[in-house]
């Protein structure tokens, strides 16, 4: 009979660990999923390129070849 009650002490234990360890893996992955959020969300406010970053209003782009070549 006392066996019986220190293997299910004992299952108790290891179950209540295994519950922590998946516990703790659910808070780091909620972690790193928010900072990833916060990364993808400051990616989409960055200016994509020189002319938003001075505020100035987007060009055509220059084609800079050469037309006498032949």
């Amino acid at each position: 009979m006392a066996v019986a009650i220190v293997l299910f002490l004992l299952s108790i234990r290891r179950s209540g660990e295994h519950v922590g360890r998946i516990a703790e893996r659910l808070e780091t992955t909620e972690k790193a999923n928010d900072v990833q959020r916060r990364m993808l969300e400051a990616a989409a406010r960055r200016p994509r390129n020189r002319d938003e970053l001075a505020g100035r209003p987007l060009r055509c782009p220059r084609w800079r070849w050469s037309r006498s070549s032949g």
